[in-house]
């Protein structure tokens, strides 16, 4: 009888265990009000892969990595807010600021819009390409908590791009705003209670002419994807790491020309981004 009581008894502490664990398995996720507003910060920094550059034909296809002091690292910042209508609709506005200075002294002649700085010559660089980035997305996954989506962008590029002799007597000087529309996927999964990986990416490939109804024959692409994993350290911050690969370029003939150029660029980059970042929430 005493083995009878002790085997009752542990069949019933294993049996309230078993119904604990499955309680809190089946617990309901808490519930999730709308609309929602959170705040992403980054901060690390970015290396040059590759960066060539040329204005005007005929003229020198320039190398920022081999030849223009573009073979550091430099420091990059991003800032997002998500705007989350309901568990369906969401709006993204990044801010990303991108400016790489430096100096070199010219290993060989190079010519930009006709100008040629010689060889020996000091130069100041300056290639400055923030943007400003509006998104929609579509989110197909049910779960408040992950995402699978796809939508659309429109991203302002307020480019600056100079070649200036350090005596200041030479000066090649580009500047650039305009729209441009972008494709965008985002995806989101839980690992656990506790961690989770993303990944995202915008981008597109096309003539731009088509897109922004220019009667320039211009060639361009955009590639901004990044993985990141985090973990959620509390309800209030959520801490991560990121790669990411920014890349694309223009080239082709625009009819706004000047005064010593033809109007004529190629311009393409291929950057890779290693940051911490923080997303918090705003409205809950």
């Amino acid at each position: 009888m005493q083995k009878l009581t002790k085997a009752i008894i542990a069949a019933s502490v294993v049996l309230s265990l078993f119904r604990a664990v499955l309680a809190e398995e089946q617990e309901p996720k808490k519930e999730t009000n709308y609309p929602r507003l959170n705040a992403s910060l980054e901060q690390g920094f970015l290396g040059v892969l590759d960066h060539k550059i040329q204005f005007s034909k005929n003229n020198t296809l320039f190398d920022y990595k081999k030849d223009g002091g573009q073979d550091v690292l430099f420091p990059i910042g991003k800032y997002s807010l998500d705007l989350e209508l309901d568990q369906t609709h969401s709006f993204v506005f990044l801010n990303q600021p991108l400016g790489l200075t430096s100096r070199a002294v010219m290993n060989d002649d190079m010519t930009q819009d006709n100008i040629t700085f010689k060889k020996g010559t000091p130069v100041n660089l300056l290639y400055d390409f923030p943007f400003f980035r509006v998104s929609y997305l579509y989110d197909f996954n049910p779960d408040p908590f992950e995402e699978l989506s796809v939508g659309a962008s429109l991203q302002l590029r307020n480019a600056t791009i100079e070649f200036q002799s350090a005596n200041g007597e030479q000066l090649v000087s580009k500047r650039n705003v305009g729209p441009v529309p972008i494709l965008k996927a985002r995806y989101k999964k839980r690992i656990n209670k506790n961690w989770w990986y993303a990944g995202e990416a915008d981008g597109f490939y096309a003539p731009i002419s088509y897109l922004n109804g220019s009667t320039n024959e211009v060639i361009g692409a955009i590639l901004d994807a990044n993985l990141r994993v985090g973990l959620d350290i509390s309800e209030q911050y959520f801490p991560y790491l990121n790669l990411r690969y920014i890349g694309g370029g223009a080239v082709g003939t625009s009819s706004e020309k000047d005064f010593s150029g033809d109007g004529y660029s190629n311009n393409w980059l291929h950057f890779l981004v290693l940051s911490v970042g923080i997303n918090t929430p705003i409205i809950k």
